[in-house]
């Protein structure tokens, strides 16, 4: 009879788009997967198509009610008891942390995947200390702990959270061919300068709307677009600056491609703690330059000058005055730019390095 193999998801929309190549991949291994998730979503519809179990569980990812945790964790050990699983895959916060703890008391091999440790690398105190004891409760004793950027695994070896195997790999990969390189733009087509986001003020909107309003009136055939969920009520804010001109305004969409291939550059001033920015990956594959933080999961992907520029971390007159540096570079020097991104991209952050990753790791559990 198969192996069977656990995947733990706080969302089924983040898995379909940056972890299904992984799913069918142990799928055409020969192991039977199960997938616990909390959502409703169609894109559940391609696991169940490749032959995958689906198991509802309902939370709240963003909840801090510690009872529904513990409530959770108790959910999650039912079902690795039941299902008997070779291994428990687990990534984000909560699956890492009680799912982790579930496996622990299964006696379940978990092989996690930090996709970023939040505030508690830069600020210390209390939150720093609760986080070092929660992980080291999920994920201290894993089989395997994966790392999306080398400032997250430094950390945990710092603080000992974890006793197995770390190993770091490239965020979540992007795909290759899903992601193909675009034509860029036309050079008698309009500037255009996208932020892809949810709209949070870590993400550096602010920062992006502040150097759109400076760079329009300096260069009014600019297009300055924005795609993302708005989740600290910026849309007034946005509609009054689509009234004025001085921004386009798309909300959220599922599929970034045509957005993408539209724009000559992808602007990220994140100060976010990312893993490995998605948006910047998908955006460096397309063959469009960056301009982003020299922070962790974003300075990995861009080399200053080359297929990008980096900007000073919640600084909207910097970002400005690279923005400004872009706009005068010759035409051929942006596109070779997006050719430099596509490349590093390409030699680096392939999504199949993940994968290969993954399959490894499982399979030795059976030696």
């Amino acid at each position: 009879m198969p192996e069977r193999i656990l995947i733990l998801t706080n969302n089924i929309g983040g898995l379909f788009s940056f972890r299904k190549e992984v799913v069918k991949a142990i799928v055409d291994a020969g192991y039977e997967v199960s997938i616990s998730k909390p959502d409703d979503d169609e894109r559940v519809n391609y696991f169940k198509s490749i032959g995958c179990q689906i198991i509802d569980t309902p939370f709240n990812r963003r909840g801090k009610n510690p009872f529904a945790d513990l409530k959770l964790m108790f959910t999650y050990l039912g079902i690795i008891r039941k299902i008997k699983p070779l291994a428990v895959l687990t990534y984000t916060i909560k699956p890492n942390i009680y799912g982790g703890i579930a496996c622990r008391l299964a006696s379940t091999p978990q092989i996690a995947n930090v996709t970023g440790l939040g505030d508690a690398i830069e600020n210390g105190g209390w939150l720093q200390k609760l986080t070092v004891f929660l992980y080291k409760l999920g994920v201290g004793k894993a089989s395997t702990v994966f790392f999306q950027n080398t400032a997250n695994l430094e950390f945990c070896r710092r603080h000992k959270m974890v006793k197995g195997p770390m190993r770091l790999i490239p965020g979540s990969g992007v795909n290759l061919q899903y992601h193909h390189l675009q034509d860029y733009p036309d050079q008698d087509q309009p500037l255009i300068f996208l932020f892809i986001s949810r709209l949070l003020r870590e993400k550096g909107i602010d920062e992006y709307l502040e150097a759109a309003k400076a760079i329009k009136a300096k260069y009014p055939s600019t297009e300055f677009h924005i795609l993302g969920s708005s989740e600290e009520n910026y849309e007034e804010r946005l509609m009054a600056l689509e009234k004025e001109g001085v921004v386009v305004y798309h909300g959220q969409r599922q599929d970034v491609r045509p957005y993408i291939g539209r724009s000559c550059c992808v602007v990220h001033p994140s100060y976010y703690p990312e893993g490995m920015s998605n948006v910047l990956l998908e955006s460096c594959a397309a063959g469009r330059p960056i301009i982003t933080t020299d922070r962790p999961g974003c300075g990995e992907i861009v080399d200053d000058g080359v297929n990008g520029f980096v900007v000073k971390q919640r600084d909207s007159f910097d970002l400005e005055q690279k923005i400004d540096t872009f706009i005068k570079l010759p035409y051929e020097n942006k596109r070779q730019m997006g050719l430099a991104a596509r490349k590093k991209v390409e030699e680096e952050f392939d999504r199949n390095i993940v994968v290969e990753a993954y399959i490894e790791t499982i399979n030795s559990l059976k030696n």
